[in-house]
């Protein structure tokens, strides 16, 4: 189903994460005329065209959606563009996960590496949270890929999915006032990075100096749906 959304906007409903990776891949490669922003969500995909028919754009989106809606092998639409290059340096809600498999979209792209210090705040309360040592909590953190699901609460940040079972806690009772850009954090199944410096919830592993949001950069974001991630400890 496509929804309004504003007045320039359109919502369609792909009702998985995995199609609405899809989609956003087949709109990048394909824009259709007067499309502006494209922001893929965990079950909808946002396009934006100011000024566009949006009778004709809707009809174009129908037909996009049913090539998304088209089986194919996970992550084949990202590939095609070169998604999820690795770049060498440059108070969010925790949402249900999404269902097994729908974590692979990125798969077979190349694998963006974050370097983090793990000496973050709340890592030895996590280790004792999970019932495990410190150094059990970071090689867990390190130990699998995990792949950009959506981007949202604030520009840059991005939902990581496919964190490791153990370490599915509970965002802390009290957020704080003041994270710093660059902590490495985790709440419910996801992990992240803050890209600037917000009030949160999330709990912080640790920091890195690789810088996922940047205005000056093109793109802003070194991340974006279907982007895999792998942690490493600097």
């Amino acid at each position: 189903m496509i929804r309004l959304a504003g007045e320039h906007g359109l919502l369609v409903e792909t009702g998985s994460l995995a199609v609405s990776h899809r989609l956003d891949a087949v709109l990048r490669a394909a824009r259709p005329p007067g499309v502006v922003e494209v922001v893929p969500g965990p079950e909808t995909v946002l396009v934006v065209a100011p000024g566009t028919d949006q009778g004709r754009l809707r009809s174009r989106l129908d037909e996009l959606l049913g090539e998304a809606l088209e089986p194919g092998e996970p992550g084949e639409a990202l590939q095609s563009q070169g998604a999820g290059k690795a770049v060498a340096s440059r108070e969010p809600e925790v949402l249900d996960p999404p269902e097994p498999g729908e974590a692979l979209s990125g798969a077979g792209a190349e694998v963006v590496v974050i370097p983090v210090v793990y000496d973050g705040e709340d890592l030895d309360s996590v280790a004792e949270l999970a019932g495990m040592s410190v150094d059990d909590v970071i090689a867990r953190h390190t130990g699998r890929e995990l792949v950009v699901g959506w981007l949202g609460f604030a520009p840059g940040f991005a939902y990581l999915i496919g964190l490791d079972p153990t370490l599915h806690l509970p965002r802390l009772a009290t957020p704080r006032t003041s994270v710093p850009a660059g902590s490495v954090a985790i709440a419910g199944p996801y992990s992240a990075i803050y890209p600037t410096a917000s009030p949160g919830g999330w709990r912080l592993l640790g920091r890195t100096a690789t810088r996922i949001w940047d205005v000056d950069a093109e793109p802003p974001s070194l991340f974006r749906p279907g982007t895999r991630v792998r942690f490493e400890p600097a």
